[in-house]
Protein backbone atom coordinates (compact mmCIF):
# COMPACT_ATOMS: atom_id res chain seq x y z
CA UNK A 1 0.00 0.00 0.00
CA UNK A 2 0.98 3.23 -1.11
CA UNK A 3 1.81 6.14 1.98
CA UNK A 4 -0.07 8.81 1.47
CA UNK A 5 2.13 12.22 0.70
CA UNK A 6 3.78 13.98 3.52
CA UNK A 7 3.05 17.91 3.18
CA UNK A 8 5.47 18.57 6.29
CA UNK A 9 8.48 16.49 5.13
CA UNK A 10 8.43 17.61 1.96
CA UNK A 11 8.29 21.27 3.46
CA UNK A 12 10.84 20.76 5.97
CA UNK A 13 13.65 22.26 4.72
CA UNK A 14 12.05 25.84 3.85
CA UNK A 15 9.33 25.24 6.61
CA UNK A 16 10.63 28.18 8.78
CA UNK A 17 10.92 30.07 5.40
CA UNK A 18 7.13 30.14 5.44
CA UNK A 19 6.12 29.68 8.72
CA UNK A 20 8.38 32.35 10.60
CA UNK A 21 9.77 31.49 14.30
CA UNK A 22 8.63 34.51 16.48
CA UNK A 23 8.98 34.16 20.18
CA UNK A 24 5.90 32.77 21.21
CA UNK A 25 5.09 34.96 24.40
CA UNK A 26 1.45 34.55 24.93
CA UNK A 27 2.57 30.22 25.10
CA UNK A 28 5.24 31.03 27.77
CA UNK A 29 3.13 32.50 29.64
CA UNK A 30 0.62 29.73 29.81
CA UNK A 31 3.15 27.22 30.43
CA UNK A 32 4.34 28.73 33.19
CA UNK A 33 8.42 28.52 32.80
CA UNK A 34 11.01 28.17 33.76
CA UNK A 35 10.89 24.99 35.77
CA UNK A 36 13.49 22.45 36.60
CA UNK A 37 12.29 19.47 34.60
CA UNK A 38 11.14 18.46 31.21
CA UNK A 39 8.95 19.49 28.35
CA UNK A 40 7.36 17.63 25.65
CA UNK A 41 6.98 19.66 22.27
CA UNK A 42 4.20 17.06 20.97
CA UNK A 43 4.04 17.14 17.19
CA UNK A 44 7.00 19.60 17.47
CA UNK A 45 8.30 19.40 13.87
CA UNK A 46 11.71 21.40 13.10
CA UNK A 47 11.66 23.01 17.04
CA UNK A 48 10.49 26.42 15.63
CA UNK A 49 8.96 27.21 18.70
CA UNK A 50 10.81 24.72 21.12
CA UNK A 51 14.24 26.84 20.29
CA UNK A 52 12.85 29.63 22.42
CA UNK A 53 12.09 27.50 25.89
CA UNK A 54 15.93 26.35 25.36
CA UNK A 55 16.85 28.39 28.54
CA UNK A 56 13.77 27.86 30.60
CA UNK A 57 14.44 23.45 30.68
CA UNK A 58 16.43 21.02 32.07
CA UNK A 59 15.51 19.26 29.06
CA UNK A 60 13.31 19.58 26.07
CA UNK A 61 12.38 17.04 23.34
CA UNK A 62 10.47 16.98 20.38
CA UNK A 63 8.38 14.49 19.15
CA UNK A 64 7.32 14.45 15.32
CA UNK A 65 6.96 11.43 12.71
CA UNK A 66 8.70 13.29 10.11
CA UNK A 67 12.28 12.33 10.04
CA UNK A 68 12.86 15.31 7.99
CA UNK A 69 11.43 18.02 10.20
CA UNK A 70 13.16 16.27 12.99
CA UNK A 71 16.69 16.81 10.73
CA UNK A 72 15.90 20.26 11.09
CA UNK A 73 14.95 20.76 14.70
CA UNK A 74 18.80 18.25 15.69
CA UNK A 75 20.55 21.33 14.29
CA UNK A 76 18.99 23.63 17.13
CA UNK A 77 21.02 23.17 20.03
CA UNK A 78 19.62 22.31 22.72
CA UNK A 79 16.33 20.35 21.60
CA UNK A 80 15.81 16.66 21.37
CA UNK A 81 14.39 14.92 18.85
CA UNK A 82 12.14 11.57 18.73
CA UNK A 83 10.65 10.19 16.09
CA UNK A 84 7.67 9.04 16.54
CA UNK A 85 3.93 9.81 16.62
CA UNK A 86 1.48 11.19 19.24
CA UNK A 87 -0.65 8.17 19.25
CA UNK A 88 1.90 6.14 20.61
CA UNK A 89 4.87 8.03 22.85
CA UNK A 90 7.54 6.04 23.73
CA UNK A 91 8.02 7.08 27.22
CA UNK A 92 6.96 5.98 30.91
CA UNK A 93 3.99 7.02 32.50
CA UNK A 94 4.27 10.74 34.09
CA UNK A 95 7.41 11.71 31.94
CA UNK A 96 6.74 15.49 31.61
CA UNK A 97 6.31 18.72 33.80
CA UNK A 98 5.13 19.85 30.94
CA UNK A 99 4.19 19.67 27.46
CA UNK A 100 2.72 21.61 24.23
CA UNK A 101 1.04 21.07 21.33
CA UNK A 102 1.41 23.65 19.04
CA UNK A 103 -0.52 24.20 15.58
CA UNK A 104 -0.46 20.17 15.19
CA UNK A 105 -3.85 18.73 16.90
CA UNK A 106 -5.85 19.21 13.45
CA UNK A 107 -3.52 17.18 11.88
CA UNK A 108 -2.93 13.95 14.17
CA UNK A 109 -5.00 10.75 13.00
CA UNK A 110 -6.31 10.03 16.12
CA UNK A 111 -7.14 13.25 18.58
CA UNK A 112 -8.46 10.89 21.85
CA UNK A 113 -5.33 8.67 21.41
CA UNK A 114 -3.22 11.30 21.62
CA UNK A 115 -4.76 13.39 23.97
CA UNK A 116 -4.38 9.98 25.97
CA UNK A 117 -0.91 9.79 25.90
CA UNK A 118 -0.23 13.82 26.15
CA UNK A 119 -2.20 12.86 29.77
CA UNK A 120 -0.29 9.51 30.77
CA UNK A 121 3.11 11.24 30.09
CA UNK A 122 2.43 14.44 31.53
CA UNK A 123 3.14 14.03 36.02
CA UNK A 124 0.75 14.96 38.34
CA UNK A 125 0.76 18.50 39.08
CA UNK A 126 2.07 19.26 35.65
CA UNK A 127 0.33 21.32 32.10
CA UNK A 128 -0.45 20.86 28.84
CA UNK A 129 -1.14 23.66 26.59
CA UNK A 130 -2.53 22.96 23.53
CA UNK A 131 -2.44 26.00 20.71
CA UNK A 132 -4.48 25.58 17.71
CA UNK A 133 -6.24 27.56 15.24
CA UNK A 134 -9.63 28.64 16.34
CA UNK A 135 -12.60 26.93 14.17
CA UNK A 136 -15.28 29.12 15.43
CA UNK A 137 -13.41 31.86 13.25
CA UNK A 138 -14.50 32.51 9.71
CA UNK A 139 -10.89 32.43 8.46
CA UNK A 140 -9.92 29.23 10.26
CA UNK A 141 -13.07 27.63 8.34
CA UNK A 142 -11.19 28.73 5.14
CA UNK A 143 -7.94 27.35 6.44
CA UNK A 144 -9.56 24.00 7.17
CA UNK A 145 -11.48 24.00 3.74
CA UNK A 146 -7.32 24.98 2.02
CA UNK A 147 -6.01 21.75 3.83
CA UNK A 148 -9.09 19.91 2.92
CA UNK A 149 -8.31 21.05 -0.94
CA UNK A 150 -4.56 20.25 -0.68
CA UNK A 151 -5.44 16.71 0.64
CA UNK A 152 -4.22 17.04 4.30
CA UNK A 153 -5.94 15.04 6.59
CA UNK A 154 -6.88 17.90 9.06
CA UNK A 155 -9.82 17.72 11.10
CA UNK A 156 -10.16 21.13 13.45
CA UNK A 157 -11.93 20.94 16.64
CA UNK A 158 -13.20 23.89 18.81
CA UNK A 159 -11.55 24.72 22.17
CA UNK A 160 -14.43 22.95 23.98
CA UNK A 161 -14.21 20.23 22.35
CA UNK A 162 -10.14 19.70 23.08
CA UNK A 163 -10.86 20.61 26.31
CA UNK A 164 -13.21 17.17 26.55
CA UNK A 165 -10.81 14.94 24.90
CA UNK A 166 -9.10 15.13 28.83
CA UNK A 167 -12.07 13.96 31.05
CA UNK A 168 -9.99 12.23 33.87
CA UNK A 169 -11.14 14.00 37.24
CA UNK A 170 -7.88 14.92 37.93
CA UNK A 171 -8.21 16.99 34.83
CA UNK A 172 -8.82 21.19 35.04
CA UNK A 173 -9.33 22.98 31.72
CA UNK A 174 -9.31 26.27 30.49
CA UNK A 175 -9.19 28.39 27.41
CA UNK A 176 -8.18 31.41 25.86
CA UNK A 177 -7.73 32.88 22.40
CA UNK A 178 -6.79 35.85 20.80
CA UNK A 179 -8.38 36.34 17.23
CA UNK A 180 -7.80 33.31 15.30
CA UNK A 181 -5.87 31.28 17.90
CA UNK A 182 -7.06 29.46 20.96
CA UNK A 183 -4.90 27.85 23.75
CA UNK A 184 -6.07 24.99 25.92
CA UNK A 185 -5.00 24.50 29.14
CA UNK A 186 -4.90 21.48 30.96
CA UNK A 187 -3.81 20.45 34.53
CA UNK A 188 -3.00 17.06 36.02
CA UNK A 189 -3.78 17.91 39.53
CA UNK A 190 -2.20 15.42 42.45
CA UNK A 191 -4.31 12.74 43.64
CA UNK A 192 -5.74 12.69 47.34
Amino acid sequence: MKKPFNHFSALAPKYEAYIKPNLPEKLLSLINLPIQGRILDAGGGTGRVSQFLRNKSARIVIADQSLPMLREAKRKEGLQPICTDSETLPFPENTFERIMMVDALHHVNHQQQTADELWRVLKPGGRIVIEEPDIRKFGVKLLALAEKIALMRSHFLAPEQIAQLFSSPLASSRFENDGATAWIIIEKRTGC
